[in-house]
């Protein structure tokens, strides 16, 4: 009879820790919505995210200060139309501008590049000649990274009479904003290639403006342990990619309201259950330009860095792929057979996908600064593909795997304490 009563007080807490799942979603819908347009810079959007979460957090029991920081940031909030021939493109949809890219305004001969049979010096040459002059030059883009000492040329004023460029990139079409600090001297547009093909004029009309030293912050709550010598630390970036037009913007249900929603709940289970340590949620900002609130913090901390026992970076969570990615920082391998134990034990993602260690979210630069952390991230799924694109959103956001993360994450701190 013991022993049935400590199986069921155990599968009682495990209800308990996933009980949160509608307001998970209730976060995530409110932080997608059209209220806070892409969570972006030019609108204020992740400024207005960013009071809402430190309501949320005070709401679930939580002590909550700002950190505030600066960044420049190119944005795009104006006009945002192309047309090829004579046909309006679906913008975010058909093409897309990068991050670092001026504004444009104007109607263009297309070069289209021969990749087959390229020669750069070649190239050059043509785009020299008088009828090629005013033209955008239009190229895959994976091969323009492979030439990428010829195709920067064309980016560069005075190195060549071409007005810009187009680079193609299969659907769906991508916009991302980290290196969006700078400002190239020429339009560079992602276009898909059925968009493109054998198209001989372009007409855009975009608006772009550059913000100097927009102000940002990050929004930290911290539970109280009965100890204070050390503490987890929880963190997702609650920013998003914002505006491309006056019309389009990125919702972001899964990148990132997903893991900000998961930080959320699980700062209100320890204010209900106080924790062995002190616990913070850290809410990031300018993720999406370049890891700038947690590069910010890592460089400010508020706790030492060498207090954190361990930290957690949750970033799109909102898939239903049945393993769960991560990565592991130098300082965290010798705690990673103990998330693959939890695991295991509680049957909660089919495996744990251990994969290298990047600059590509919050978690680095931490790990970077020696301390044990992990990135946990549902990829592959079928919501993966959306990512940075306008379809991110609640009708393709998924929630299976917040409940076996949650119980992941709390059922390896219960075992350090």
């Amino acid at each position: 009879m013991k022993r049935i009563i400590i199986i069921l007080l155990a599968l009682a807490g495990m209800q308990l820790q996933a009980q949160d799942l509608p307001y998970f979603k209730k976060v995530v819908k409110e932080l997608s919505s059209a209220k806070f347009q892409g969570r972006g810079y030019a609108r204020d959007g992740a400024n207005k995210a960013g009071k809402y979460l430190e309501k949320e957090f005070e709401k679930a029991g939580a002590e909550v200060t700002l950190q505030p920081f600066t960044i420049n940031i190119n944005t795009f909030c104006g006009k945002a139309d192309m047309w090829v021939d004579g046909r309006k493109l679906r913008t975010g949809v058909d093409f897309s501008m990068r991050e670092y890219s001026p504004g444009v305004h104007g109607e263009f001969p297309v070069y289209h590049v021969d990749t087959l049979n390229f020669d750069g010096d070649r190239l050059l040459a043509e785009l020299a000649k008088p009828e090629n002059a005013g033209c955008l030059v239009c190229c895959d883009s994976w091969f323009t990274y492979k030439h990428r000492k010829v195709f920067s040329k064309l980016q560069k004023a005075g190195e060549c009479a071409n007005a810009g460029l187009l680079y193609t990139w299969e659907a769906p079409i991508k916009f991302f904003k980290a290196y969006g600090e700078k400002v190239v001297d020429k339009p560079i547009v992602w276009v898909t290639p059925e968009a493109i093909e054998d198209v001989k004029s372009v007409k855009l009309d975009v608006d772009s403006k550059f913000l100097s030293d927009y102000g940002l912050f990050n929004v930290i709550a911290k539970v109280e342990g009965r100890k204070h010598d050390a503490c987890y630390v929880f963190t997702a970036h609650y920013d998003h990619l914002g505006n491309l037009g006056k019309k389009v913007y990125y919702p972001g249900a899964n990148d990132n309201a997903s893991g900000t929603a998961a930080i959320v709940t699980l700062a209100k289970h320890y204010a209900l259950h106080q924790p062995e340590y002190d616990m913070y949620f850290v809410a990031f900002s300018g993720e999406d330009a370049n890891l700038r609130g947690s590069t910010f913090f890592a460089e400010h901390p508020i706790v030492p860095l060498t207090q954190i026992k361990y930290l957690f970076n949750i970033d799109m969570i909102g898939d239903d792929n049945p393993a769960l990615y991560c990565e592991v920082s130098d300082a965290g391998m010798s705690q990673f057979a103990e998330f693959k134990s939890v695991n295991a034990e509680r049957h909660l993602f089919e495996k744990l996908d251990r994969g290298e260690l990047a600059a590509n979210s919050d978690h680095y630069p931490f790990a970077i600064r020696g301390v044990p952390c992990i990135f946990l991230e549902n990829k592959e799924g079928s919501a993966f593909p959306h990512y940075h694109t306008p379809a991110d959103n609640m009708r393709t956001v998924r929630l299976d795997s917040y409940e076996p993360l949650f119980r992941l994450v709390c059922g390896f701190i219960d075992r350090q304490n």
